[in-house]
């Protein structure tokens, strides 16, 4: 099972307030039968003209391809449940986001892709989207143990729901592994169950 305590890597600053589920993956994308392309389409509207060139956003800048911690605002993540959110983002190569709120359900499905998200103050998230602007360079480190984000001398204080913390750190998120892990107790206990066609 993949245990979650340290994510470090470059960040992006991904700025305003309420940005939702549909924006963050437009709807049409939602045909795809895996979840295996969804890395080519976070912010696809934002970030592309209807002819294909590219528009001026975040994801596009040369300085911020590779990073993999997610700077956001208020309420990201807003809309619908839709679960192709968060993985595009996860397959587009993000690994943490911290953000000043987060929609439940969202945040909810990051965990369940192993992918923190972090809740910070109004004031500490702009020190930290200002310093990834200024210094894209700039390597973060998020640490769940310590619920700190760090980085170029900077320390901010970040919060997550206990629950969802623990089953990072313990590796519990991760339900497939889970289940893999104790393979041999479910073949056991499958065993002594009475078969489904068994007449009672």
């Amino acid at each position: 099972m993949s245990k979650i305590v340290v994510i470090q890597g470059r960040a992006v600053p991904v700025v305003g307030d309420d940005i939702d589920t549909d924006r963050i993956i437009p709807a049409r994308y939602l045909k795809e039968i895996t979840f295996s392309r969804m890395g080519q389409y976070p912010f696809y509207d934002e970030r592309f003209h209807a002819d294909g060139s590219k528009k001026d956003h975040p994801f596009n800048r040369p300085e911020y391809q590779g990073a993999s911690v997610l700077l956001g605002n208020v309420n990201f993540g807003c809309g619908s449940s839709r679960e192709h959110a968060p993985q595009s983002l996860v397959r587009w190569g993000i690994r943490a986001i911290v953000a000043e709120s987060f929609a439940e359900i969202f945040a909810g499905n990051c965990v369940m892709l192993g992918t923190p998200a972090l809740v910070a103050s109004k004031e500490d998230m702009a020190k930290l989207q200002k310093l990834a602007a200024e210094k894209p360079g700039t390597v973060f480190s998020v640490d769940l143990q310590a619920l700190e984000v760090k980085a170029d001398g900077l320390t901010v204080k970040v919060t997550m729901p206990p629950s969802r913390r623990n089953a990072l750190i313990e590796g519990t998120w991760d339900s497939t592994a889970l289940l893999l892990a104790n393979a041999d107790a479910v073949k056991a206990k499958a065993a002594i169950l009475p078969h489904p066609s068994a007449k009672h």
